[in-house]
């Protein structure tokens, strides 16, 4: 029989009551200022994330809370500095069948065969043999595509729903095609196959199978790139006679492609379609994020958002209709949380790490 569920995250507005199925996504005890336990849960499904709060018998409910479980969720919504937030009064563990799971898990908006079309059609277009090549065969390798079309691009910063790496891909590619529009002496064969290829080491770094999304073990220990490097690397080795320089400048901008060693790159960029491949690749991330919070601004009215740690500012966005199941939600900060100027310190982070 399946779940019912007639209620979604992004449908619960301030002062309603509720009781619905959630999937935890986190969960952490933490004591009050009064030395009290209580639980926060991070719950989500399709339509997005909401912050809950256990205040009572937090500690006997906490076993039932696991990241992963969903739990049939009773309680109230409020609104606290702005943000809302559950305060839960009953939580029960559900079970939950493999066809239901599409109830809980964020994906991308569209026609996922449409898009992953779109991409391959560029492929095809790319002029130098040897890309076009390693562009084809990783398209034409079932399992490795079918990850790739079902990947989320990150943990929860940017296209952090399945499908999420594929449009992010299918994205950069579209900016790359424009660029080279504008600049006729970039490499349009190499810039099209880094921007296709540059986060294919995500479908190795997380683990989605199963929800929630998390870093695997080799993720966590290699990242992305160094697994994408190899990827590429097992792929350049089965097409015979491809070019040495072709596959060097390639995995240049697979390693230089968050643009300072500080986000993770082994390797600054140092040819021009790396440069563009960077800002690209950043410009597609922001956008979706500011997409994100521009869903939970009324539509045609510019409004601040609360402050956004990971881009270390307040924005200013206007609303839109909401286009995108799935998306995440900033969490409200707690009593006691660090103010932004003592959470953030430096430059600004990225968004691609997850």
């Amino acid at each position: 029989m399946p779940l019912k569920k007639d209620l979604f995250a992004a449908e619960i507005k301030d002062g309603q009551e509720f009781c619905s199925p959630f999937l935890v996504k986190t969960a952490r005890m933490a004591d009050t200022k009064q030395g009290k336990p209580f639980l926060t849960l991070e719950l989500m499904d399709r339509s997005g994330e909401l912050v809950a709060r256990v205040w009572d018998d937090a500690e006997r409910l906490s076993s039932i809370c696991p990241p992963g479980a969903v739990l049939q969720v009773t309680g109230t919504a409020l609104s606290y500095k702005g943000a809302l937030q559950l305060k839960v009064s009953a939580l029960e563990r559900v079970e939950v069948a493999s066809e239901d799971w599409g109830l809980f898990v964020p994906a991308a908006p569209g026609d996922h065969r449409r898009l992953a079309e779109e991409l391959v059609g560029l492929f095809r277009e790319v002029a130098d043999p040897d890309l076009r090549r390693l562009l084809l065969a990783v398209a034409g390798d079932q399992t490795l595509w079918r990850d790739f079309c079902a990947a989320p691009a990150a943990k929860s910063m940017h296209h952090a729903y399945l499908g999420g790496l594929l449009e992010h891909t299918l994205g950069v590619c579209r900016l790359a095609e424009r660029v080279c529009g504008l600049y006729p002496g970039l490499d349009r064969s190499l810039l099209l196959a880094g921007a296709a290829l540059h986060d294919l080491g995500k479908i190795r770094e997380f683990s989605f199978a199963v929800p929630p999304f998390d870093y695997s073990d080799q993720g966590r220990l290699l990242g992305h790139m160094v697994i994408g490097l190899e990827l590429i690397g097992e792929k350049i080795a089965a097409l015979a006679g491809f070019s040495e320089p072709v596959a060097t400048r390639l995995k240049h901008l697979i390693v230089s492609h968050h643009g300072c060693h500080e986000f993770g790159s082994p390797a600054l960029p140092m040819i021009r379609e790396a440069f563009v491949l960077n800002f690209i690749d950043d410009l597609d991330a922001k956008m979706n994020y500011l997409d994100r919070l521009s869903r939970q601004a009324q539509p045609g009215q510019y409004q601040w958002t609360d402050y956004q740690r990971v881009m270390e500012r307040y924005l200013f966005v206007t609303g839109h209709p909401a286009q995108v199941e799935g998306q995440s939600e900033p969490e409200p900060e707690p009593e006691g949380a660090a103010s932004p100027q003592e959470a953030t310190a430096g430059r600004q982070p990225s968004l691609w790490g997850g």
